[in-house]
């Protein structure tokens, strides 16, 4: 049987790879054949990160990130592509949140959302884009949230959601310029799942059940045949899309 999936001589790119969706994100492409270069702050994590891929037969290269440092970004990307030769699919994933009421919010506050969440996305696509378009190749996927396409409701999360809300608009200019490179542009906006950003408490589950259709948080395989779709060919005449994966909850 053909796999549709498989990215077997791929290499990718995983940001906030140290914890929640980017740690399993880098675990499924890897599953499906791709080399991983896993980035995020705490490299520690992503030490752990590589034991468990090389454990699984995969082939994995750490690399410290901060997004917000432009000089950090374009050192990571190249240390991946010199280690493996080219850069096939980025997942632009590192992320940052600050819950607080917006007249509390302060200036400070908003430009590290901003930093982390739209700026450190710009930064990756622009590094990873120099290799795609020599290559004229590439796969892009940004983690957007079902939160960048509706306002969570009375939850103070401003400066959260307009950095979300901006992913969806940053993802189809990309594709449109970088089409002619072969190069698609995407972007998976997830619900609720369970991650160090996500506690499921009883507000959280009480919620999902008066709002979300299917009324439960998502499981990580929910996410994951969405990424591996948009990293591999078959997705190839899909491009500037964001696809909710959210039980329903933009739906109704």
């Amino acid at each position: 049987m053909k796999n549709y999936l498989d990215l077997t001589g791929k290499v990718a790119v995983v940001t906030g790879a140290s914890s929640g969706l980017g740690h399993e994100y880098a675990k499924a492409l890897a599953e499906n054949g791709a080399k991983v270069a896993v980035m995020a702050r705490r490299v520690e994590r992503l030490e752990a990160l590589k034991q468990e891929i090389e454990a699984n037969g995969g082939e994995c290269l750490p690399v410290q990130l901060d997004v917000t440092d432009e000089a950090n970004v374009v050192k990571a990307v190249q240390t991946a592509a010199d280690h493996f030769g080219k850069i096939d699919i980025l997942v632009n994933n590192a992320g940052a949140i600050k819950v607080t009421p917006s007249v509390d919010l302060s200036l400070a506050d908003w430009q590290q959302v901003v930093a982390v969440s739209l700026s450190g996305y710009f930064l990756m696509a622009r590094e990873c884009g120099k290799h795609m378009i020599a290559n004229n190749y590439g796969r892009i996927i940004n983690t957007c949230s079902m939160f960048g396409l509706i306002a969570g409701f009375h939850m103070p999360n401003l400066v959260y959601n307009a950095t979300k809300g901006a992913v969806p608009n940053f993802t189809r200019s990309l594709a449109q310029e970088w089409a002619e490179y072969n190069i698609t542009v995407n972007a998976i906006a997830p619900g609720m799942f369970p991650s160090e950003m996500m506690v499921m408490d009883d507000n959280t589950l009480g919620l999902l059940k008066s709002r979300c259709p299917i009324g439960r948080p998502g499981k990580i395989d929910e996410l994951l045949g969405q990424l591996l779709l948009f990293a591999s060919e078959a997705s190839s005449y899909t491009t500037g899309q964001t696809i909710a994966i959210d039980g329903g909850w933009t739906s109704v």
